[in-house]
């Protein structure tokens, strides 16, 4: 009894001495000091104030807050996201319990009758006739994590954890950008629908007038015929362009969890393109490794990796057990009581001596699999990096675009005034004034797909930058 205490004692001050492996440390992000591509009036290096990470309400539109904070709410891959993440919670939990005793109770009856020419029979009956056994234990196991190969297992499962917390961040910000995404797009191809009815209608009257200057001798029926083709032409734009419409108001009611066309009557009044008339605060590079959730994912799965290689190496120490079990035991129901007490307790240990090579193979593919995370890690870094400078660079390039299609179309307005004017008096020829109009409309289409592309560049720089999931999840 001496002695098994003493072993007893011993144990537990050898337990949490230490851990097996390394202790993870956080990978350095290797980031710029500052952007290459935010030049200008509407960036600032400023780090976005918790107000300033709600982005989408930074456009200005009470639809699109209203829809961004919706499908944060109800879409369905979020909710998907959210519940893996609660699978890890309770992995978490599984892996957490190896570090508490484990305590069970069992009971058990039984009618038997053992062999006279066996061995001895315990019964005392000489296999002579049947007999009753009841009996009930009480067993308890403690494994002792010496070398912390069970702590190492539970840091794992809490960096598993933390994965799988960032993967579903990165899950609600992709579906909030996608929603913004959707919903300019949207208001642009409604923009570009009324500037093609509304060139509809001047090339209607420009039909119209054709025919007049037939009746009074002054045009041709090659004049008319122009006209027509004209008017069917444009026309011939407009499905297409309702049927975009019509796809993007399903795209939006699809990340809201709604059926088709739920929204169709909140979302048909045409309004403006979004945009940000205040400067975004673009904070530093360095900072997208914390803010950035595929970042944040990808140190955790370092982290784990990191934690399973102390894992392996604990698998080649011993592994101790303290047990223990008490219970009764009697072939009589009524002989139950303390005589009928049987106990057992001690220690064990088991050493793994050989195993033709498969712990140091798991070993080697732990450390292989750190290897990738590793890599992993550093690409997501220089990805978000790019995808910053992307970002930026495609508003820069938008923006420039834009200056130059605003002039065009206020050339192209003044152009078709005079082209009318002068079909009107004679001076030109019908084709001119056609000429006109299709150029006009050429160019109010472009200005108004330049205006929604500079928004989404915008939407794009917000997702890149890693902001929003903090004030909505």
């Amino acid at each position: 009894m001496k002695t098994v205490t003493l072993l007893f004692v011993t144990t537990l001050g050898l337990a949490g001495c230490g851990n097996v492996g390394h202790d993870f440390q956080r990978p350095q992000a290797a980031l710029g000091t500052q952007w290459l591509q935010a030049d200008g009036p509407h960036f600032t290096a400023l780090q976005a104030t918790a107000a300033e990470q709600r982005w989408w309400d930074s456009f200005g539109d009470a639809t699109l807050s209203s829809l961004v904070q919706r499908a944060a709410s109800s879409n369905l891959a979020v909710q998907a996201a959210a519940s893996r993440l609660e699978q890890s919670r309770a992995a978490r939990g599984v892996a957490g319990a190896a570090q508490a005793p484990s305590l069970s109770a069992n009971g058990a009856y039984s009618r038997a009758r053992n062999s006279g020419q066996g061995l001895i029979d315990a019964s005392g009956l000489n296999g002579q006739s049947a007999y009753n056994l009841w009996q009930t234990n009480l067993d308890a196991s403690w494994e002792l994590d010496l070398w912390g190969r069970v702590r190492r297992e539970v840091e794992a499962a809490d960096a598993r954890t933390g994965v799988a917390q960032e993967q579903q961040r990165g899950v609600l910000l992709a579906v909030m950008a996608e929603t913004a995404r959707d919903y300019i797009e949207l208001r642009g191809a409604q923009q570009t629908l009324a500037i093609t009815e509304r060139l509809l209608a001047i090339a209607r009257r420009t039909q119209e007038l054709s025919r007049i200057r037939r009746q009074l001798g002054a045009g041709t029926d090659l004049d008319i015929a122009e006209a027509a083709a004209h008017v069917a032409t444009i026309e011939a734009r407009l499905p297409p362009l309702q049927q975009h419409e019509t796809r993007l108001v399903n795209a939006i009611s699809l990340l809201l969890a709604l059926p088709p066309q739920a929204l169709q009557t909140e979302l048909a009044a045409a309004g403006k393109i979004p945009f940000v008339a205040m400067p975004v605060q673009l904070g530093v590079p360095g900072e997208l490794a914390e803010r950035r959730p595929d970042i944040r994912a990808a140190e955790a799965q370092l982290h784990a990796a990191t934690a399973a290689i102390g894992v392996a190496q604990g698998d080649f120490y011993p592994r101790i057990t303290l047990s223990g079990s008490v219970g009764l035991q009697t072939m009589q129901l009524s002989d139950i009581g303390w005589d009928a007490k049987s106990f057992a307790f001690g220690p064990g240990f088991s050493l793994p001596l050989f195993d033709g090579g498969r712990l140091r193979g798991s070993l080697l593919l732990r450390e292989a699999q750190q290897q990738e995370a590793a890599i992993a890690y550093r690409q997501t870094v220089l990805a978000a990096w790019h995808e910053v400078e992307d970002a930026l660079s495609a508003y820069q390039a938008q923006e420039r675009r834009q200056a130059s299609l605003d002039e065009a179309v206020r050339q192209g307005r003044r152009a078709l005034q005079g082209a009318e004017l002068q079909y009107q008096q004679g001076s030109v020829d019908l084709m001119h004034v056609l000429q006109v109009q299709n150029a006009l409309l050429a160019n109010e289409a472009a200005l108004v797909d330049s205006r929604a592309a500079a928004s989404l560049s915008l939407v794009a720089v917000y997702k890149a930058l890693g902001g929003g999931w903090e004030v909505v999840n």
